[in-house]
């Protein structure tokens, strides 16, 4: 895997690359994939070569495969899901007379590709030299619809540039199926799993420029059908020819091209997949998809794709003035958040969206923690669908708990279609925080939206069944209160421990808001069967939840006796021996205090109202110092919780961490696909730390600073049916509404007010002083171009 770092012009709606970079080419695949949370396309270029991953993938569609034990035990999952290289339909090969364009031949004369953040398409333009001397300038133009699920286009033009006379080329327009991926073998387990060949034919149709394929998947006996067709304008003389088989279909078109004269290609095309209607079913539903969409032409697509965006960005917008770099991470970041789940309908949102094949595609607790709050507050019907999708996974949940010998609900670890799919259960199976994971991101959208139906109809029965699982899970020690024991936290670096307190304290929230949710939804309750008795014993567990607490280093413990494991040594930790993870056995890190990601500074910020100012100044600093990073997870908390603790150019350089990720590959491994998390956790950032938000009981709070470098900050948030605009600079915040019948009540810095479409202006409190914290040897967060004064 192409693993080199990436560079792009510092634009503020747009990332492009100047130059044929075969270094960052895998990195580049990722970054300029386009996606609508049901199709994913990685930006690979048109002519399908040079390639690392060319990867095209329908949300929810995987192949099954045996996970292999050294020694089986008792409920340990017996199968694992792995996403699919679906049928490549990006592919357009250009002949010039009989040389193909490939940027690795001939000569490069000019090449730039720009990523379009407010009209949602990839533009590419290349001019090239063929070696025997003849030039064309080539552009294209790709778009996955955001408004139309199943479609997707390309624009692609060719020009005779030269004087040399007519010139006669050929396009190869294709649609293939069980493509060969580059994938080389890797002992990191964030890689996916290469499949070879996993698709079957079942039909294949073409007729004039248009074809069909419909296959289906050997173990997991999914079907998927993907169609495409062409218009076409040519300068003049030409030949068209379709050819249809099992594997390929391919739309040949040849033409002269007089001197300074240009070619214009349209293809169309369509995606669609099921686990139960027949192949003639499938394709019907692409050849119908296909049909609506070339009736709408190509500007139109263009035209909605831009008209959908404006709105999303009148509504989500994040304005940074004082750092035009991250300016530039964190759009980039949030039109792949957009890109993730806004189409997904009730399929998962993977950890690395539809961009690329790392975790085998897998969706983790991160959905519902880093990128649905993101959702909720910007497109609050896409996390609807996401937790909707969880919804229909509960009775999997169900019998996952049954296994285990719990009550309730145990959702899956990683998973795509709802089955637990970790083959190592310490951190897996163990990792029971994702069921108060998703209980948090049903109450958030909740008290966000107030949507009546989904609380009846979903939102209480997912908060029920998570409350059930910490109910039979914990027990009542005495005069240590509720415990809730032998499980892993955030941080796998600390596995199977008793009493995790981000666990504790999101599982004393989750039990609160099933008592609530019960409630406000009396026949859900009953349809349930919830007891008063039952309601009882979660507020009791709440009320008496254990949270450990170290009085002689005045900081709470991560988990039950953290604090008294030996120190990891960091000193004797060489740069290259990071991640921790690749170089030493899970042994040792187990029994030191090192932490691979933010897990009790998670818990400050996720359940801040558990902790005074003081608590949360004193735990900072400690986790600060054992804190490595392993994990793209992990900037963007520490970064929010250095914002509230004082430490700002700390968290300034803790937020480019966590938006440049993938722009500078960071983890080295972004070629495996996009860090949809972190990437989310560039408006986390922006949101939660420098604007201070926290929305603690369905109240939001503001407690807004900046950092030296940032001179205004602006953002808006949509909640329960309004929008909220907040501005700040170095010494005040302006708040109004943009749109919303009635006014809200908000707090800054602890004052309680009403806004309404009147701006109202606060002054910001000057920033805390406080001790400078220190990170562990090699894991500080990198500083870019920061200036010498700061």
């Amino acid at each position: 895997m192409t693993e080199g770092r990436a560079h792009f012009l510092v634009e503020p709606w747009s990332l492009t690359e100047t130059g044929v970079d075969l270094a960052s080419l895998g990195v580049n695949e990722s970054v300029f994939a386009l996606a609508n949370g049901h199709i994913g396309m990685r930006g690979s270029l048109d002519e399908g070569e040079p390639v690392v991953v060319p990867g095209t993938y329908l949300n929810g569609f995987f192949e099954e495969r045996p996970l292999p034990y050294a020694e089986a035990g008792y409920g340990f999952p017996e199968q694992g899901q792995t996403v699919v290289n679906v049928t490549d339909g990006k592919l357009i090969r250009l002949l010039v007379g009989d040389t193909p364009l490939d940027v690795e031949y001939g000569n490069v004369i000019d090449h730039r590709r720009t990523l379009d953040l407010r009209n949602g398409l990839l533009r590419r333009c290349t001019e090239w030299r063929s070696p025997s001397g003849r030039q064309v300038k080539v552009t294209s133009t790709r778009l996955v619809s955001l408004t139309r699920r199943s479609i997707a286009a390309i624009e692609y033009t060719v020009e005779c540039t030269d004087d040399q006379g007519d010139l006669y080329i050929a396009l190869q327009s294709d649609l293939l199926a069980n493509e060969a991926v580059n994938t080389t073998e890797t002992d990191d387990p964030r890689a996916g799993s290469a499949m070879n060949r996993p698709l079957e034919s079942e039909l294949h149709v073409g007729r004039g420029r248009h074809a069909v394929l419909v296959h289906q998947t050997k173990r997991s006996r999914l079907r998927l059908a993907a169609g495409m067709d062409h218009e076409v304008d040519v300068p003049d003389q030409a030949t068209e020819e379709l050819e249809v088989s099992a594997d390929l279909a391919r739309y040949t078109l040849a033409a002269r091209l007089p001197a300074g004269s240009k070619l214009r290609l349209v293809k169309y095309l369509a995606y669609g997949w099921s686990s139960r209607r027949s192949s003639a079913a499938v394709r019907d539903q692409v050849e119908g998809a296909l049909a609506t969409a070339k009736l709408a032409g190509w500007e139109r697509l263009v035209r909605e794709q831009r008209e959908l965006l404006d709105r999303h960005w009148d509504e989500a917008d994040v304005e940074i003035e004082g750092d035009d770099e991250l300016q530039q991470a964190v759009r980039v970041g949030m039109f792949h958040v957009l890109q993730a789940g806004l189409r997904a309908e009730r399929q998962p949102i993977p950890a690395k969206g539809l961009t690329g094949d790392g975790y085998d595609g897998h969706t983790f607790w991160d959905t519902e923690t880093y990128v649905l709050p993101v959702l909720t507050y910007t497109v609050p019907g896409a996390a609807r669908d996401a937790l909707l999708w969880r919804h229909s996974t509960l009775d999997l949940a169900r019998e996952r708990a049954r296994v285990l010998g719990q009550d309730g609900a145990a959702f899956p670890w990683r998973t795509i279609r709802g089955e637990e799919t970790s083959g190592y259960w310490p951190a897996g199976t163990a990792a029971f925080h994702i069921n108060a994971d998703i209980a948090d991101a049903v109450a958030r959208y909740w008290w966000a939206t107030l949507d009546e139906e989904f609380d009846r109809d979903f939102g209480t029965e997912l908060l029920v069944e998570t409350a059930r699982l910490w109910a039979s899970l914990g027990h009542f020690d005495d005069d240590r209160g509720f415990r809730i024991d032998g499980v892993t936290g955030p941080d796998e670096y600390t596995a199977v421990v008793d009493n995790n307190v981000y666990t504790n304290l999101m599982a004393q929230r989750n039990l609160r808001e099933a008592a609530a949710a019960v409630a406000r939804q009396p026949q859900t309750a009953a349809r349930l069967m919830v007891s008063a008795d039952e309601v009882a014993h979660w507020q009791r567990a709440a009320d008496e939840m254990r949270v450990p607490f170290n009085k002689a280093l005045g900081v709470h413990e991560q988990s039950e006796g953290f604090t008294h494991h030996e120190p990891w040594d960091f000193e004797g930790t060489t740069p290259d021996q990071y991640p921790l993870l690749l170089h030493f056995p899970y042994f040792d890190i187990y029994r030191k205090q090192v932490v691979k990601q933010a897990d009790l500074v998670m818990a400050l910020h996720l359940r801040g109202d558990a902790f005074t100012l003081e608590e949360k100044i004193a735990d900072f600093a400690y986790y600060e110092a054992r804190t490595v990073r392993d994990s793209s997870l992990s900037a963007a908390q520490q970064a929010v919780i250095a914002a509230e603790t004082g430490h700002l150019q700390l968290a300034h350089d803790y937020w480019g961490e966590a938006a440049l990720t993938d722009l500078q590959n960071l983890h080295g491994n972004s070629g495996h696909g996009l860090h949809i998390a972190s990437l989310a956790g560039g408006w986390m950032v922006a949101v939660a730390g420098f604007g201070g938000m926290r929305d603690h009981d369905g109240r939001l709070t503001f407690a807004p600073r900046l950092p030296p470098r940032i001179s205004r900050l602006a953002f808006r948030v949509v909640f329960q049916g309004r929008c909220l605009a907040v501005s700040v600079t170095a010494g005040q915040a302006t708040y109004r509404l943009v749109y919303g019948d009635e006014p809200l009540e908000i707090a800054h810095h602890g004052e309680t007010f009403t806004v309404s479409s009147e701006a109202c202006e606060r002054k910001i409190p000057p920033p805390l002083q406080v001790e400078p914290v220190h990170q562990p040897p090699h894991a500080a967060p990198r500083r870019r171009n920061r200036p010498t004064s700061d």
